[in-house]
């Protein structure tokens, strides 16, 4: 099914002051066959009163970034969608099936109970107008597991609009339901694929090779994987994905302190890695310096001493407690 534009004219203004026109003179014709008696007249100008409201059902108004899908006894006859007032065929009825269902921006596709007793439905939330917006789904977070297996919270927040209006309307049953449950299906497949951090020989591309990828650390190419998943899903239902973006990540509740753990567990060590380096190149530096002056002539002995004295004072937790000897070395 492949969208077919309409263009017919915006003449919904001149069908409206015409049908007007009509039932001030069928009114007329009323009072005036009533009262001269003229059952001809009478008849007809009833007939008129009667069955020119038939008209006003063809009658539609367009804004911009709105489109309606209209079928005629079933038979898809096309899509409206330039801003303007319009006159169709009033056998003519629109199509949305998505049109009591509600994206909101912090939870996942809301049923019809829920909306009615959130809040109450309008008239224009009932429309079967489709927005041709840009609109933005932001699914409930999730709990998936990495490929290490470690559980981890993650949101996303999709960017998305109608491109093709019949395959929205017609291909899927509802296409907000549908974008809903393949954007969570589509980030199942793409973090399961990633660990939460880098982590050692983990291919998160598929070649076969060993690479840096994670979801903490590359989460821009991991939103291009997980749009691009949702776009080849989507596609059948004429949904164009604009942009993905990741808006939460975490470790799961259970394990994050653990992993809280690990986390300061390896800073502390790589803290205590490069206080070492840097005193060892201290101390070697000291040594040099006193061989090159000849301040003092130390033996292996003493120089060890002082490798220890210095490695003590510059690798400690805490500052220095000096000791003074007043008296001879030996």
């Amino acid at each position: 099914m492949k969208e077919k534009n309409l263009s017919i004219r915006k003449n919904g203004m001149a069908v409206l002051l015409l049908s007007i026109l009509l039932y001030v003179a069928a009114v007329a014709g009323t009072v005036l066959g009533a009262s001269d008696g003229q059952p001809l007249l009478l008849g007809i100008s009833i007939f008129v009163l009667s069955t020119a409201w038939i008209i006003w059902p063809g009658l539609k108004v367009l804004r911009p970034q709105e489109a309606l899908v209209l079928t005629l006894f079933g038979k898809y006859v096309g899509t409206l969608r330039e801003p303007g007032f319009y006159f169709v065929n009033p056998f003519c009825s629109a199509v949305n099936p998505a049109a009591k269902t509600k994206l909101r921006q912090s939870g996942d596709v809301s049923s019809k109970s829920a909306i009615q007793a959130a809040s109450p439905v309008s008239v224009e939330d009932l429309s079967k107008k489709i927005s041709l917006k840009v609109m933005t789904l932001d699914n409930n977070r999730q709990k998936i597991n990495d490929c290490l297996g470690n559980p981890v919270e993650i949101g996303i927040a999709v960017t998305w609009k109608i491109r093709d209006t019949a395959k929205a309307v017609f291909n899927v049953d509802n296409y907000k339901e549908f974008l809903s449950l393949q954007c969570d299906s589509a980030l199942r497949n793409i973090v399961r694929l990633y660990p939460y951090d880098i982590s050692p020989n983990v291919d998160t591309t598929g070649d076969g090779v060993a690479d840096e990828g994670s979801l903490r650390g590359s989460s821009e190419t991991v939103a291009a994987r997980i749009r691009a998943e949702i776009q080849e899903r989507v596609e059948e239902a004429g949904i164009e994905v604009l942009e993905a973006r990741i808006t939460h990540l975490a470790y799961a509740p259970e394990i994050a302190a653990v992993m809280l753990q690990r986390q300061q567990a390896s800073a502390i060590i790589d803290a205590r890695k490069m206080i070492v380096d840097g005193a060892v190149g201290m101390v070697e530096m000291a040594l040099e310096h006193l061989n090159e002056s000849q301040l003092v002539t130390l033996d292996e002995e003493r120089k060890a001493a002082m490798v220890s004295n210095l490695l003590v004072v510059l690798c400690g937790n805490h500052d220095a407690q000096p000791v003074i000897n007043s008296g001879s070395l030996y």
